[in-house]
């Protein structure tokens, strides 16, 4: 046998040995992808920018270049396996989720849906896709934000999915993009201050039924994780006290101690795009186990760009303004893997 071939036979094994070793982890993604439109307009939503003759000339060629640079995102997340489970903001609709499953190098990978429209004011929803041949719904559910009247407020629903993962372990997710900072920081603080309650709310409905239920929380929650919404109403908890089951803990707790984070305005970096778990989960002696430091804000060099303006990199977006760049998002992707222990 020539040199060539044993090379060829140990880069093989190699490979072999590699997805063998890691055939119990299991990836999670969550990616705000920023404005994904279709090309039509919906009169019932301000969708009239993101259109062929709207203010951003938003044409079928440009939304397939942005869903092309999406299933980059999504096929490099999590090296040789791609993820199990991603959690999606800021998705139009359920077409535009099904084009980039089947329009894209991600049709090689048949990941279901989990989606509905929101009452949100510009049409954006949180969706949930999975692998089937790794994770099982069993049930699932959306919970409006409401006002102190009772009346549904016009942003995006908290999605809840209950499943069964490797058919072994049964976790609870929940996908979040609360109300923005868009109208200023004090005048919206209530809103996410609101949505965190909510969430709270359904977290502790799961602590009651179940015995230390295995949560996992996604979201871009648009405030830090010291910001009280996060820190006060969802108390979701740094990694430096007791672990308790009945707990959250935000695992992106300590990301703002970074050079980097999860999106940049000017030179600041913010942590908006956070993974908050159970405590049961960091605690699971059987079954899939979170570890704080498998989670992560990806760093893939195509995702940034230098930022001339004021130093260092910052996202590489699809439009600056109204100017189109062709890049992918304002926010970084995070990713969570859990480990099966025996």
């Amino acid at each position: 046998m020539n040199r060539t071939a044993l090379i060829v036979l140990f880069l093989l094994f190699s490979l072999y040995s590699f997805s063998q070793k890691n055939t119990d982890k299991i990836s999670i993604l969550f990616y705000n992808v920023e404005n994904l439109f279709d090309t039509k307009n919906n009169p019932q939503t301000e969708d009239d920018e993101y259109t062929p003759d709207g203010d951003r000339h938003w044409t079928s060629k440009r939304l397939n270049k942005k869903l092309l640079n999406i299933s980059k995102v999504i096929l490099s997340a999590s090296g040789w396996d791609a993820p199990a489970i991603i959690a999606l903001c800021e998705i139009e609709n359920r077409n535009v989720l099904e084009k980039l499953l089947t329009n894209t190098p991600l049709k090689s990978h048949p990941y279901k849906i989990i989606h509905k429209e929101s009452p949100d004011h510009r049409g954006i929803d949180v969706a949930f896709l999975y692998s089937p041949k790794q994770f099982y719904p069993i049930e699932y559910n959306f919970y409006p934000l409401k006002d102190k009247n009772g009346s549904v407020i016009k942003t995006r629903e908290i999605l809840y999915v209950l499943g069964v993962l490797n058919e072994t372990d049964t976790l609870h997710f929940f996908v979040d993009h609360w109300p923005s900072r868009y109208g200023g920081l004090l005048e919206t603080k209530e809103l996410r201050n609101s949505a965190a309650t909510l969430l709270r709310q359904k977290a502790d409905d799961l602590f009651e039924i179940y015995n230390s239920p295995k949560i996992v929380i996604l979201g871009d929650f648009n405030d830090q994780p010291t910001d009280e919404s996060l820190k006060n109403y969802l108390k979701a908890k740094p990694i430096n006290q007791e672990i308790a089951n009945s707990d959250l803990f935000n695992l992106s707790y300590n990301w703002g101690n970074q050079s980097t984070g999860t999106l940049k305005y000017h030179s600041q970096w913010s942590v908006f795009d956070q993974i908050i778990v159970s405590g049961a989960l960091l605690n699971a002696s059987s079954g899939f186990v979170a570890k704080p430091e498998n989670a992560t804000i990806l760093n893939h060099p195509f995702l940034f760009e230098k930022d001339e303006k004021y130093g260092g990199l910052k996202p590489k977006r699809t439009y600056y303004g109204y100017s189109y760049l062709g890049g992918f998002s304002d926010h970084i992707p995070v990713l969570l893997q859990l480990e099966k222990e025996n």
